[in-house]
């Protein structure tokens, strides 16, 4: 088993700490589509924003640890989707900026990130491109007075509560094409910002609209035409913080499927002696014990290379997310009737499980990934 060492386990304890503060009102918080003030309140407390911003602009480290952002999650997760979201979006939404904005760009928002006195936001899908960034049609151009953005941004999460946006965009003609990427406050005229579809999981989501937005030359990240490696960089560190999330909710719906198993009797006894019940609630523990030491082993690779061993975050992602899926499925079944009562603890987990199948790299799409990295004999 993969043991955190006395400083990750640190991190963990304030995590945990900051979780059973919103644990309370965690139903609530869940259900906002807009940011849940006490949820952040607690959030900034605790302090663990900069766990996702570097030393030099207020950050907890000179460089960002996956495995402290993993365990971080992990820990919020059990308690709150919408803590987790809160915290994950601060790292997601500013690292292109961390690894591609210039000094005073970094200066002026890096440490409000850390502080959550800013919400950070990252907009790369939209209405008809998903999965495949490459075909984005949001362009970017050089203008006399800065760099100018034109298009739709679709489900960006943060969207409306963001105080800026990391946009991906397409730059050029012919030859002298390629991707670049540009920091849009939420303030620039011609940028609309309309509330996005409500999920079966709620969340903060927005839909964006450029119009003729224009910014400083000085809010580019990374290099004109180059900066799609920018948006690969950004999943080699963060894509298997979402595992660690999975991680977080399949054990709050193992413990809460073994509450009940252990206290509800039928034919006399307690549900968990009952062979089958018993036997599942077993399988869940498995599924989440192996998701665990999969997600922390991959998270500390990513530590020292997160390029080098994006292969093992993903397979990591695809593991522990799926595990979540059947683990709270389980833990359903488990409870019987009690599983199905809408408002319910083991409700708001079935629907939060859902959708860490599908974002930050789709299963399907993730497990094609790896079947090509096997094809070409990866080790």
């Amino acid at each position: 088993m993969f043991e955190l060492s006395p400083h990750h386990r640190k991190i963990q304890e304030t995590a945990r700490a900051a979780a059973a503060e919103v644990d309370p009102f965690a139903g609530e918080a869940d259900a906002s589509t807009v940011v849940h003030e006490a949820a952040r309140e607690a959030l900034r407390r605790s302090g663990l924003a900069r766990q996702v911003v570097p030393a030099a602009h207020g950050g907890a480290s000179e460089t960002l640890d996956p495995l402290a952002i993993a365990v971080v999650r992990e820990a919020l997760m059990y308690s709150s989707a919408h803590l987790d979201s809160l915290f994950g979006m601060q790292g997601v939404g500013s690292y292109a900026l961390t690894v591609g904005g210039s000094d005073e760009l970094r200066a002026r928002w890096l440490p409000r990130v850390a502080a959550l006195d800013a919400i950070a936001g990252l907009a790369l899908t939209e209405p008809d491109i998903g999965s495949d960034l490459r075909g984005v049609t949001t362009t970017l151009a050089s203008v006399s007075d800065g760099v100018r953005v034109d298009g739709r941004k679709s489900f960006i999460t943060n969207g409306g509560a963001a105080d800026f946006y990391c946009v991906l965009g397409r730059e050029g003609d012919g030859d002298a094409r390629g991707h670049s990427m540009v920091l849009v406050p939420a303030d620039a005229p011609g940028l609309t910002v309309r509330p996005g579809p409500g999920l079966i999981a709620p969340h903060i989501l927005g839909e964006l609209e450029f119009d003729g937005v224009v910014v400083p030359e000085g809010n580019r990240l990374g290099v004109p035409l180059k900066a799609f490696s920018l948006m690969l960089q950004t999943l080699a560190v963060f894509r298997v913080s979402v595992a660690g999330s999975a991680v977080g909710l399949a054990q709050a719906a193992l413990d809460e499927a073994l509450r009940h198993v252990t206290v509800r009797e039928q034919f006399g006894r307690p549900l968990i002696g009952l062979g089958a019940v018993g036997q599942n609630v077993a399988l869940s523990w498995t599924d989440v014990e192996a998701a665990r030491a999969l997600t922390y082993r991959a998270a500390a690779l990513a530590q020292s290379d997160p390029l080098g061993h994006l292969d093992m975050s993903s397979i990591a992602k695809v593991n522990a997310t799926e595990a979540a899926g059947r683990v709270v499925d389980r833990s359903v079944q488990a409870m019987g009737r009690f599983g199905l009562v809408q408002g319910s603890k083991i409700e708001r987990l079935y629907r939060n499980a859902r959708p860490l199948r599908v974002y930050e790299g789709a299963t399907e799409v993730l497990l094609d990934s790896l079947a090509r990295r096997l094809a070409k004999g990866a080790s």
